[in-house]
């Protein structure tokens, strides 16, 4: 596995779109976070949905208060309509600083090790100054889960060996030298 096969590929935010179209571009690629910058490719920082909704929907008193939250709060009465509020808005409030990128040469657990350095579950792919893509968490996930090689390796444990082999309270049956 590299870069390229856990590479997904979003739209960049750029100037004038609204936090609409975060959420729609984000819902539908699956990320939490896409790029900021122009139409050229050239990114200069990152909207995340949860800094939209922490900045504005999201006061500090109810985080640091949410343990003893009852399951009524009159604060928020109003959700539909600051909801419909908070979408028309533009995003250039929410960007924030451009986040560490990689370049896609960088081995794959280089990235996985500077997204858990920078406590984060997304990594931007940028080569000469051009977005390729990002990389999270869950595409690495579901790229490794479709190795799924575990029974492959067992048998070859086991024809090797020529016993069946027990793992986990599973019995691999000895192989029989048909795949």
């Amino acid at each position: 596995m590299d870069i390229q096969s856990v590479l997904l590929q979003t739209p960049i935010i750029c100037r004038g779109m609204l936090v609409r179209d975060v959420f729609v571009e984000c819902g539908g690629c699956h990320v939490q976070a896409l790029p900021y910058g122009d139409e050229t490719g050239r990114i200069s920082g990152r909207v995340t949905i949860k800094h939209i909704l922490l900045a504005s929907c999201l006061p500090n008193y109810l985080v640091e208060m949410a343990s003893v939250l009852g399951a009524s709060l009159s604060c928020v009465e109003n959700a539909e309509e600051k909801t419909k509020e908070i979408l028309c808005k533009p995003v250039e409030p929410f960007v924030q600083a451009l986040p560490m990128t990689i370049t896609s040469d960088v081995p794959l657990i280089k990235a996985l090790a500077i997204m858990e350095k920078h406590d984060t579950s997304y990594i931007f792919v940028v080569d000469q100054g051009i977005y390729q893509g990002v990389i999270t968490i869950q595409g690495l996930a579901v790229k490794m889960s479709e190795l799924d090689s575990c029974a492959a390796v067992y048998h070859e444990l086991s024809r090797q060996s020529g016993n069946n082999i027990e793992h986990e309270g599973l019995i691999i049956p000895k192989w029989s030298g048909k795949s």
